[in-house]
């Protein structure tokens, strides 16, 4: 058995993604796609830069979104793969991407939805004001009680569990710095602010929130062909209405991404195929679980290689 995952923010690059549009047909239409349902030239973006301008949240996210679909498309349309995982998963805005692999969402409306969350998630917060940081060698419970002692507002709280040992929390600049203080302090092997702009699923972005509820409301929405394992849950969902309360909770709830492997891994997934920018889950994955197969897939010769491997395993 197999999942499908889905890449999240900080897996781009300039010039993801542009072999496989050169390459198929399949591909370029889905760099169109996007550039019409934005109203401008996303593709340009991607494919030429800056690097400023693509690490710009607002781009970023509808940015990988598309790489990923684009090479998606290009896994089921030229590779003749019957994609039909057991699961489909994404860390953050991958698991906007996972729904669209899922049908609950066509490209069109993703894509729009996820340039609306990045914009509203780089405003969320003053610039200066909030923090993310990167904490290695403490566990969750760990990092939960620094947390609770140092922040008991919430000012400092857990945004991702990506695997053991590794969790990055996010909150207002001053208490993430007290926090990696404290973890250095009590053993962190590692304890370092983030080059990001904005505390991303904390508390603070609650106001995101309610705001993409509404933008919600101007999708079109299906229950999933393939369960999608939900960030705020670990646990997998389908129902249109379950699948909507889950993406609200994730704005401002911790990525629990460690629990989201294991709960695959329980249910008989033992092959990861990562599509889209990167490796970042491939290697959190094995970090999860011993013995679990991983595969990365962007460019056209590593999605022939998942292909025969997805249609033979």
């Amino acid at each position: 058995m197999y999942a499908l995952v889905f890449p999240g923010q900080g897996s781009q690059e300039v010039g993801m993604g542009k072999v496989l549009a050169e390459r198929f047909s399949v591909a370029r239409a889905i760099f169109s796609e996007a550039d019409d349902a934005l109203g401008f030239a996303l593709g340009r973006v991607i494919f030429e830069g800056p690097d400023e301008e693509l690490k710009k949240t607002a781009l970023t996210q509808p940015a990988i979104m598309t790489t990923s679909i684009a090479a998606l498309a290009v896994l089921k349309q030229e590779y003749g793969l019957a994609v039909n995982p057991a699961f489909a998963a994404g860390h953050s805005l991958g698991e906007y991407t996972a729904l669209v692999a899922a049908g609950v969402l066509s490209f069109a409306d993703a894509v729009r939805l996820v340039h609306i969350r990045g914009a509203l998630m780089q405003d969320a917060a003053p610039e200066g004001t909030g923090a993310m940081a990167a904490i290695i060698g403490l566990d969750d419970e760990a990092v939960g009680r620094i947390c609770d002692e140092i922040a008991p507002d919430r000012e400092c709280q857990p945004a991702n569990f990506n695997a053991p040992g590794q969790v990055v929390v996010s909150g207002l600049v001053g208490a993430v710095n007290k926090f990696i203080e404290t973890a250095k302090s009590r053993g962190a092997r590692k304890a370092i602010l983030l080059n990001v702009s904005a505390p991303f699923h904390s508390v603070l972005m609650r106001g995101v929130a309610d705001r993409l509820a509404e933008e919600f409301e101007k999708c079109s929405w299906s229950d999933a062909s393939i369960p999608v394992v939900a960030n705020v849950s670990a646990l997998s969902v389908a129902s249109v209405s379950e699948i909507r309360k889950s993406l609200y909770e994730q704005t401002y709830s911790p990525v629990l991404w460690s629990k989201s492997v294991e709960y695959m891994a329980d249910k008989g997934v033992s092959i990861f195929a990562e599509i889209g920018p990167g490796t970042v889950l491939s290697g959190l994955v094995k970090r999860c679980r011993k013995g679990l197969t991983t595969l990365s897939a962007c460019a056209p010769e590593s999605l022939e290689e998942v292909a025969h491997v997805l249609r033979n395993g």
